[in-house]
């Protein structure tokens, strides 16, 4: 099968092509834009990301996603050396250089920095840490529901890599939607510990029962900051939402499914493991929320 779409596929934007990137301080040309191979983020995936979007001039929810990134460091003991305020004016700075008023995505990247040799203990990165903000004209193509399959990847347990750490350490995401891909579809639902339907290799995952809306409990996943205006959307309009544990069985005969993610906001399920989930398009409460997180973020 060869029509694989993702989450995060965007319309062709030539302007890309020009983009300027911001590495430690400077921002340069997409081509002038290099870390060192000694980089602990290269070498060993030690560092953490956040993502975020430009909607009619302003960052979507900038303060919590720059607070999550300044958790996320603190977690894996990396002094990022500047306070929050300055991460925000690098970005700003970054879209200021590149022209960039809506739809475009930005991916900020904090790794331990460079080592002085090439193996894992932290300490060895004397040189750092480095930051980068790649931002991209992106406005989201996605030319049907996303299909799904389930694999054997698990979002797991804390005491082993926390699912709650934005990482660059995605090994095991990436196998699960190889895992996907292979049996044929788009992206990977991944269990959780207790075989309780979690999360998916990229977005959080959502589905719709009798007017209901259902989430994972988040003990074993990203807590999406997406995922949480999804949720305190249905509080705030009177829609029934429960984070709870949910089967596969419970899953195949939803009405409606849905990931969330700060790139697509809010994307629309057809198939899980080749059954067609409600009518395999987008379902009248996904095309509500939807429309209320527009709303909410003046989309």
């Amino acid at each position: 099968m060869t029509d694989h779409v993702s989450t995060h596929q965007a319309e062709e934007d030539a302007r890309n092509e020009d983009i300027l990137i911001y590495v430690n301080g400077r921002i340069v040309p997409k081509a002038q834009a290099v870390v060192s191979v000694y980089d602990s983020g290269f070498m060993l995936g030690d560092g953490v990301w956040e993502g975020i979007r430009l909607y009619n001039g302003r960052w979507t929810f900038l303060d919590e996603h720059i607070g999550r990134l300044f958790e996320a460091a603190k977690a894996i003991d990396l002094d990022i050396g500047l306070t929050p305020e300055q991460v925000i004016s690098a970005v700003l700075e970054t879209q200021k250089a590149n022209g960039m008023v809506t739809d475009a995505h930005a991916r900020l990247m904090l790794t331990r920095g460079v080592k002085t040799r090439p193996f894992q203990h932290p300490k060895l990165s004397q040189r750092g840490p480095t930051m980068v903000i790649i931002m991209e004209h992106s406005r989201q193509k996605l030319p049907r529901p996303i299909r799904l399959a389930t694999v054997p990847h698990l979002r797991g347990l804390p005491m082993t890599q926390d699912p709650k750490l934005n990482s660059h350490s995605k090994l095991n995401c990436i196998l699960a939607c190889i895992a996907a891909e292979k049996a044929g579809a788009d992206e990977a639902l991944m269990l959780d510990v207790h075989g309780f339907v979690n999360t998916t290799n990229a977005c959080n995952f959502f589905i719709v029962r009798k007017g209901a809306v259902w989430t994972s409990t988040g003990d074993y996943c990203m807590n999406g900051i997406t995922r949480q205006k999804v949720i305190d959307l249905c509080h705030a309009n009177d829609i029934p939402v429960f984070e709870r544990n949910f089967s596969l069985v419970e899953t195949y005969s939803a009405d409606e499914a849905f990931l969330t993610g700060t790139f697509g906001a809010q994307t629309p399920v057809g198939s899980i493991d080749g059954r067609v989930i409600g009518s395999g398009q987008m379902g009248p409460m996904t095309e509500r929320l939807r429309g209320l997180y527009k709303a909410m973020v003046g989309a």
